[in-house]
C-alpha cells in the first residue's frame, strides 16, 4: 500500500486553491473586457407577454421570480392580486429614504411589507386593524412574559437579545424590526410575522399574520387553525377550547359545508354548520359589517389578572372608546344568526357570573396578598426569585385564563378540571402555605409589623363568606340533594 506524503499533498491542495480563488475573482473583469460571456443573471430580464397587464415594474419581477422562486409566484398566481394586476412592486416599492430601503436590480424596495404599505389599497381595513388588541401585541416586550423570556429562560445571545423572546415571544406578538447600516435586516428582529410587529416605517402589525403571504387568502384566514397559530398552550388555549366546544364539533364535522371561500360569508345565509374565531370577531353579519378591529365585539377582557370590563381603562384615562355594552350587543347580532335570544341572554348570565366569581373568590384575595408582601418586603423587588410569585402568575396567568375563555367559550373541561379546579388547589395549597411561611419567616427577621399587616389580610381572606370551609367553618348556602326543588332529582320521581 502507497505512503501518502500529507505534508506535500496539503501543499499541492492550498496552491490548487489559491489558484481557483484567483481565476474567480479574475471573471468579473473577464467578462467586461470581453474574454467571457455575461452571467445570465446581468442580462435585462425578459418580459414574458402574459404579464402585459402588470405594470412595467412587476411585469419584470414576476418575470424573474418566476423561475427564480416559484412557490412564491405559484402562491400569487393563486390570489385576488394576480386578478386584480397587483405585482410584487405595488407592495415592495420604496423611497431611497425609507430605513429598510435597498436596491435591488434596477429598482428601491424594501423586503418588509407593512400595513402602511397595504393602507393604499386597503385603507379602510388597516386604519380598523390599527385600533385593534392585535396592533398593540408589542406591547408585551415590557411585560412580565418579557421578564421571563428575556432573564429567566434566557440570555442576550442573539445580537442583544435572548433567542427564546426572537423565536418565542416575538414570534405571536411581533419584533421592533431593526435595521442594520447597510439596510439589511437585523436577524434578532427579522423573519418576524407577528401580529404587532413594529416596522421600520412606523407602523404597527404584519398584515401576514393572519393572511399569510403571498396569496392572502379570506378562506385561510377564517379557519380556526389559522388563530390557533398563537392562541394555543397553557395561558391563552383558545384553540384547544373552540375543538372541545360544541362549536368546535360542528365545524369539524361539516367542514365541507361551510362555504368558506364566499365573498360575503355571512352566517346564517352562507352557512349555518357552525362559527369559527372569525364569524364571532370579525366577519359580516347580516347586521354587522366585516371588522378587522379584532376586539370591538369583546366585552369582557379575560388576560389579566382581574377582569375588567373592555373598555374600563380607555375611559378612566378620559379615551373615547366603544362602549362594552355596545360591543356585546354587536357580538349577540353574531349569536342570534344561529341562535334564540333567551339562549344568547342566558349564556353571557353565566358568562359573567362566572367571571365575577372568578374576580372576587381568587383573583381580587391573591393580588391584595401579593401587593401587600411587596409593600410590607416580605418577598423582594426581584421578579420570579420567590416561589409565592411564581404561585400567583400561575393561578391567573394560566389557570385563570383557561377557566375564564373556557367559560366564554362554551368548553366545560376547560371552566372546571383545568380552570377553577387547578385555580383552587393553587389558592389553597400553594399560596396561603407560602403566605404563611412568609408571615413566619418576617417575625424571625424581626419584620413584626410586616408580618402581623399580612397575616390579618389572611385572616380577613379565609374568614370570609366564600373561603371559612376552608378553615371548616360553614360555607355559603349551596346546591345540596337534600334542597326540595330537587326532591324529584334525589328520588328518580317525575316533577
Amino acid at each position: 500500500m502507497a505512503v501518502v506524503d500529507r505534508g506535500l499533498f496539503g501543499s499541492i491542495r492550498r496552491t490548487l486553491v489559491a489558484v481557483l480563488c484567483l481565476a474567480w475573482l479574475a471573471l468579473p473583469a473577464a467578462a467586461a473586457a470581453g474574454q467571457v460571456s455575461p452571467n445570465k443573471k446581468n442580462e435585462p430580464v425578459k418580459i414574458l407577454e402574459g404579464f402585459k397587464n402588470l405594470s412595467k415594474e412587476s411585469a419584470q419581477c414576476v418575470s424573474c421570480h418566476r423561475e427564480k422562486t416559484p412557490g412564491i409566484y405559484g402562491m400569487w398566481g393563486d390570489s385576488k392580486h394576480y386578478r386584480a394586476n397587483v405585482g410584487c412592486y405595488e407592495c415592495h416599492k420604496a423611497d431611497p429614504s425609507d430605513k429598510d430601503a435597498i436596491k435591488h436590480k434596477d429598482f428601491v424596495i424594501s423586503v418588509i411589507v407593512s400595513p402602511k404599505d397595504c393602507s393604499n389599497c386597503h385603507e379602510r381595513e388597516v386604519e380598523e386593524f390599527d385600533r385593534s388588541h392585535h396592533a398593540s401585541a408589542g406591547n408585551i416586550l415590557g411585560s412580565l412574559d418579557n421578564v421571563l423570556a428575556e432573564v429567566v429562560e434566557g440570555a442576550p445571545l442573539l445580537n442583544g437579545t435572548s433567542p427564546v423572546v426572537t423565536s418565542g415571544c416575538m414570534g405571536c406578538h411581533g419584533s421592533i424590526v431593526r435595521v442594520n447600516s447597510d439596510g439589511s435586516l437585523n436577524s434578532a428582529s427579522w423573519p418576524n410575522t407577528g401580529i404587532g410587529r413594529i416596522n421600520p416605517d412606523g407602523s404597527k402589525g404584519a398584515c401576514s399574520a393572519c393572511h399569510l403571504r403571498h396569496n392572502f387568502s379570506a378562506e385561510q384566514a377564517r379557519h380556526p387553525d389559522n388563530c390557533g397559530r398563537c392562541h394555543l398552550g397553557p395561558d391563552h388555549p383558545q384553540k384547544e377550547i373552540y375543538e372541545e366546544s360544541v362549536h368546535g364539533v360542528a365545524f369539524r364535522a361539516h367542514i365541507d359545508e361551510m362555504n368558506m371561500d364566499s365573498s360575503k360569508w355571512i352566517p346564517g345565509e352562507d352557512y349555518t354548520a357552525a362559527p369559527t374565531c372569525a364569524t364571532c370577531h370579525m366577519s359580516a353579519t347580516k347586521d354587522l359589517p366585516v371588522d378587522h378591529d379584532i376586539g370591538s365585539r369583546i366585552s369582557w377582557n379575560l388576560r389579566a389578572p382581574v377582569s375588567f370590563k373592555i373598555d374600563e381603562k380607555a375611559r378612566k384615562a378620559g379615551k373615547q372608546v366603544k362602549p362594552w355594552l355596545e360591543r356585546r350587543k354587536d357580538m349577540k347580532s353574531v349569536c342570534t344568526s344561529c341562535h334564540g335570544r333567551n339562549i344568547v341572554d342566558n349564556f353571557y348570565e353565566q358568562l359573567d357570573s362566572f367571571v365575577e366569581l372568578f374576580n372576587d373568590k381568587f383573583a381580587i384575595p391573591a393580588k391584595k396578598l401579593i401587593t401587600v408582601l411587596k409593600q410590607e418586603k416580605l418577598i423582594d423587588p426581584v421578579k420570579f426569585n420567590e416561589k409565592v410569585e411564581w404561585t400567583y402568575f400561575y393561578l391567573w396567568h394560566h389557570e385563570g385564563r383557561r377557566a375564564r375563555h373556557g367559560a366564554a367559550m362554551l368548553a366545560p373541561d376547560y371552566v372546571h378540571w383545568e380552570g377553577m379546579f387547578e385555580v383552587a388547589h393553587r389558592f389553597y395549597l400553594e399560596m396561603v402555605p407560602e403566605v404563611k411561611e412568609l408571615i413566619e419567616k418576617a417575625r424571625r427577621d424581626g419584620n413584626a409589623r410586616g408580618a402581623d399587616k399580612v397575616e390579618a389580610l389572611l385572616d380577613e381572606i379565609l374568614n370570609s363568606e366564600m373561603h371559612r370551609w376552608f378553615l371548616g367553618q360553614k360555607p355559603p348556602k349551596a346546591w345540596s340533594p337534600k334542597d326540595d326543588d330537587n326532591h324529584g332529582f334525589k328520588t328518580g320521581k317525575k316533577m
